[in-house]
């Protein structure tokens, strides 16, 4: 089973086991994680679910798409190179993810 370890912006990490085809975001609602707001439920209109991809992981997920680039712009917190809405990135088979959430969504 995959699993996502969210890390928060003091360095405290928890790691979830993960349901295929589940979003990042779905992922850390459903199971309390703290650093993820998600006002939106995940249709893409808002950027309260930012999360920093660490750079490991980052080649083995798909492409930005133009309106999550859009969105990120509009983030709470600074927005990096590792910067993505965690409600854009599904859960894989056999793909561990690590996510470290900013200091703020709001």
């Amino acid at each position: 089973m995959p699993k996502v370890t969210f890390t928060d912006y003091t360095g405290e990490s928890r790691t979830i086991a993960a349901t295929v085809g589940d979003s990042v975001m779905e992922t850390a609602v459903r199971n309390g994680v703290p650093g993820i707001v998600a006002e939106c439920g995940g249709s893409l209109s808002c950027a309260t679910c930012h999360v920093y991809v660490d750079d490991t992981d980052a080649a083995s997920l798909p492409d930005m798409a133009e309106m999550e680039d859009e969105m990120l712009w509009g983030t709470a917190a600074e927005r990096r190179d590792n910067s993505r809405l965690s409600c854009q990135l599904k859960v894989t088979e056999g793909c561990d993810l690590h996510v470290t959430t900013p200091a703020t969504q709001v």
